[in-house]
């Protein structure tokens, strides 16, 4: 075999080998952004889902705690404070809406959650005790029915709200999957690239020749 032929085999197993190690290189790299997309993935079900589920629980016990104000359910309560009491409830509910509203929202979400605090800020923003009750007539039964139905309809972008979140949740877990299998497949592409090195440096170290003693040597 001519040193020439020898030269020539020399480069193409060289070439194969840099092939192999920038096509290692890159899968690497992209296993490297996939691992982010994963992390980034669980860290917004965590942040922006299972949190903000939590967000609409605590808002809902607050706003069932308005409910039974304005509806005067507990005959034996003092009710002598409500206004206070219910403007106590509407301002942690705003605050945990603020918090809602740094998530990653949809624009469904968006447009639930500003439904609902305006809701919060106007429509129960109750001023006067006398909306509610006086002396002379009692309860007012019209008055507290309005705030009912305001009451439902803030209910009603609290449910829709938990829908999206039970819907994004599973997109989310969807997409990690997707990503883990993705993963998965690049290892085993990863592990082929390795053994076809292997195989090539083998080749180089140890092919012998009557006229060469070795491609190598």
């Amino acid at each position: 075999m001519s040193g020439q032929s020898i030269k020539r085999k020399k480069i193409q197993a060289l070439f194969i080998i840099s092939v192999l190690l920038l096509l290692i290189y890159a899968k690497n790299l992209i296993e490297r952004r996939s691992f982010r997309e994963i992390s980034s993935t669980f860290t917004e079900v965590y942040n922006d889902r299972l949190v903000v589920e939590s967000y609409i629980f605590d808002i809902s016990e607050r706003l069932f705690q308005i409910q039974k104000l304005i509806d005067h359910c507990n005959l034996d309560y003092d009710y002598s404070k409500v206004i206070d009491e219910i403007d106590v409830q509407e301002k942690e509910i705003l605050a945990i809406v603020e918090d809602f509203e740094k998530t990653k929202l949809t624009d469904q979400e968006s447009s639930y959650l500003a439904d609902f605090r305006a809701i919060i800020e106007n429509d129960l923003a109750i001023k006067s005790y006398e909306l509610l009750y006086t002396d002379s007539s009692g309860v007012n039964i019209d008055q507290v029915k309005l705030y009912d139905n305001k009451i439902s309809q803030a209910r009603k972008d609290l449910d829709d709200l938990s829908q999206i979140q039970l819907a994004e949740g599973d997109r989310l877990i969807k997409k990690a999957k997707k990503l883990i299998n993705r993963s998965q497949i690049w290892a085993q592409f990863e592990v082929a690239l390795l053994i076809i090195l292997i195989v090539v440096m083998f080749w180089l170290i140890f092919r012998k020749s009557k006229d060469t003693k070795g491609v190598i040597s």
